[in-house]
């Protein structure tokens, strides 16, 4: 019929987009069509960073990004077991307890790794900066700090 099919990419799987309107935001694709629930709802305004996703390689807030500009393109979410960068974070945040409550710590993780793709050596100052915006009630930010780094050093 001519029609173009909508898809994304997802953690290295394809997935066509049928009837999902084009503005919807990609956490909700995620989350609601797809039921892949690790990226969480936090506050809904691009302002808190529980939402984050890779797109291209670069941290995303997917509650304000619709899914029309993820249309053939690659998505990472926290989901994603064979990411050298996931793989390296998971295991330094659990030898650092980085988490406490833990409902941030996905979108922290997956900001982290867009940060360590770009700058695979980045300064503490450069960490900070990166991180700035993905808010941890829990304040376990020295913690982050010191697995991202970790990584950051081999």
């Amino acid at each position: 019929k001519g029609e173009k099919m909508n898809y994304v990419i997802i953690n290295n799987k394809k997935y066509e987009l049928k009837d999902i309107p084009q503005n919807t935001p990609i956490l909700w694709v995620l989350r609601d069509y797809l039921n892949m629930t690790g990226t969480k709802f936090g506050c809904g305004v691009a302002q808190c960073g529980a939402c984050t996703v890779l797109l291209e390689n670069k941290a995303i807030r997917s509650c304000s990004t619709p899914i029309s500009e993820a249309f053939e393109k690659n998505i990472t979410t926290i989901e994603n077991k064979e990411d050298k960068e996931l793989k390296a974070l998971r295991i330094v945040w659990r030898e650092h307890d980085v988490a406490q409550c833990g409902y941030c710590q996905s979108g922290q993780i997956i900001n982290a790794a867009g940060l360590l793709k770009s700058n695979a050596n980045p300064s503490n100052e450069q960490i900070k900066e990166a991180m700035n915006g993905n808010i941890c009630r829990c304040g376990t930010y020295n913690k982050i700090l010191k697995a991202v780094t970790t990584v950051a050093k081999g």
